[in-house]
């Protein structure tokens, strides 16, 4: 038998970096990482872009913050 257990990512609120990997940010957008990745590729509106550090993707944390809690939108408009 598997069992899937979560990832040991810390609360958002406790994160302290400036930017986290893509299962990481995916974990807090609950999205999957492949949603990540294809938002980094086609960058649609109202998404989140990442910066590409040694061919890997950096989420900013403060842009996660906003779209959770709402600011993304209402800066959007």
């Amino acid at each position: 038998m598997t069992t899937v257990t979560a990832k040991p990512f810390p609360p958002l609120e406790l994160e302290t970096r400036t930017h986290v990997g893509t299962d990481q940010a995916a974990f807090y957008c609950m999205r999957a990482p492949q949603t990540m990745r294809m938002w980094a590729a086609l960058e649609p509106k109202g998404s989140i872009k990442p910066i590409r550090v040694n061919g890997r993707l950096a989420w900013p944390v403060a842009k996660i913050r906003a779209l959770l809690s709402g600011d993304a939108d209402r800066k959007a408009a």
